[in-house]
This record gives C-alpha cells, structure tokens and sequence, in this order.
C-alpha cells in the first residue's frame, strides 16, 4: 500500500540529505521520491549515503521546479513544520497523520508527504495548498530534526498504520508456563536450600517462605525460568554440603521428579 506514498522534498540544501532519505524510503517500502528545486544538488554526493540498496530510488527521483508540479495527481498532501501557532491550526501528531494518510490511500488515492528546506521549512504560502500539516515532537534541548530523519519517522508511523496486524517483532517460540506440579517442586528445593544456608527461620520456614511464593506467583514463572532457578537451588545447596552446612551431599527435590511434556 505504501508504494502509493510519495516524499516530496522541497527545496533541499545538502545533497547528502536527499540520499540518506532515498534510503528511508527504501526501509518502508516507498520509491517515489520527488526533488523541487535543489540549490545544490550532486548525485556523487547523494549517492554515498543512499548506499547501494537505496540508489535505484534515487535515480528514478524526479526533480522537478514547484510544489504544484510535484504534488500532481496526489489527492492528499502532509506537510511538515516545526512552528506552530498563527495561521498553522490543527497540527497532527505523526501517529495521526499516519491514519489520514492511510485512511487515503485504502480509499484508492495517493499521498505525499512534504518536507521543508533543512533551514527555514515551508512557508505560510507553501503550507496553503496542503491538506494538513504535521510536527515531530522532539525535546526541548534539540527541536531541530535532520531532514532524512523526519523522513523516516513519517514513513514509519505510516508502515506501522499500514500493517493489517500490528507488528510484533520475530522471536524464539514463547515456553510454556510451569505447571503447579512444577512451581511446587520449585518451592520445595528453594526451601531446602534457604535451610541450608540459614536464610529461613527453622522454627517455622514454611512461613518465612510465604513471600518468596506470593513474589513467584506473580511472575507467571515459565518452564525454563523454573529450570533456571532449579538450576541455581541445586548449586547453592551443593555449596553448602560442600562447606558443612548440610548433613550430607545431597541436592534439593530435582526437576527431574516429576513428569515433564
């Protein structure tokens, strides 16, 4: 759906600029890119920062001499600015301007997302032909953004927006929970070894255990955390035995005790 986003860079001064947002057009799927007015534009220097990957959008870039020109055929337009007040009223957030520009494009239409000049961004004049502006919040201690950075915050609410689900990012398969058998054997080992190491009050250690149980059961403990802390108990009480703490060399209840899947 994004190939049918186009980034509109108005009136760029670096040339490097222009490369490193072909780049971030790349990393969200969309490759048209339109150039209007560069002072300074070099392809040898943009290139470098396009990188290979990116430097087929930067070829195909058009560049072109007005707005007008670059927002043909477009039936929406965003643009960017970092003043607010005035005549600049209803100014969307990122993640809002990404809906309306989805919200376009699954109508069958095109959107461009306008980007200012690195200095002075669009002017009130310039702002007029669009349909809404949009500002990045930033921290008070830097407010100024580089131009392919913005570039690429824009693009990436709009990608997110685009998803049919929400994106989650790949990992290994999630382990299952431990069983109440489990969590009991658990419970008996790390009892058996705060014994050991005179951590719990033997006058009444199923007490003192109290707190340990209500912190674990709260932790929605999954069967490799239990053989993690299986793990550490059996060392801790080996240590003890080891030092004479414990009667004999012997591990806490193992794991093994039970029956797993």
């Amino acid at each position: 759906m994004l190939e049918n986003i186009r980034v509109v860079l108005f009136e760029p001064k670096y040339p490097e600029n222009i490369g490193m947002a072909a780049r971030a057009c790349l990393n969200m799927g969309v490759r048209d890119l339109v150039v209007v007015n560069p002072p300074n534009f070099d392809l040898e220097k943009a290139l470098p920062l396009a990188t290979s990957h990116a430097r087929d959008i930067l070829l195909a870039a058009r560049v072109v001499g007005t707005l007008a020109e670059a927002l043909h055929g477009v039936t929406a337009a965003f643009g960017t600015t970092a003043r607010t007040g005035g005549w600049r009223k209803g100014i969307l957030s990122p993640t809002d301007c990404a809906e309306a520009v989805c919200d376009r494009l699954r109508q069958g239409g095109q959107a461009a997302l306008v980007f200012g000049p690195e200095k002075t961004g669009l002017t009130n004049e310039e702002t007029q032909v669009l349909t809404g502006l949009v500002t990045i919040p930033t921290s008070q201690e830097g407010t100024s953004l580089n131009l392919a950075q913005a570039v690429l915050i824009l693009l990436y609410e709009c990608f997110k927006h685009s998803l049919d689900q929400p994106f989650t990012p790949a990992g290994p398969p999630q382990e299952r929970p431990a069983t109440v058998a489990e969590q009991e054997t658990l419970y008996a080992s790390l009892r058996e070894t705060l014994l050991a190491i005179d951590y719990l009050k033997k006058d009444n250690p199923d007490y003192w255990m109290l707190p340990l149980r209500r912190f674990l059961s709260r932790v929605s403990l999954r069967r490799n955390e239990f053989n993690l802390l299986m793990g550490i108990a059996r060392q801790v009480h080996w240590v003890a035995s080891r030092a004479g703490l414990v009667p004999r060399a012997v591990s806490p209840v193992d794991s093994d005790d039970i029956t797993c899947e």
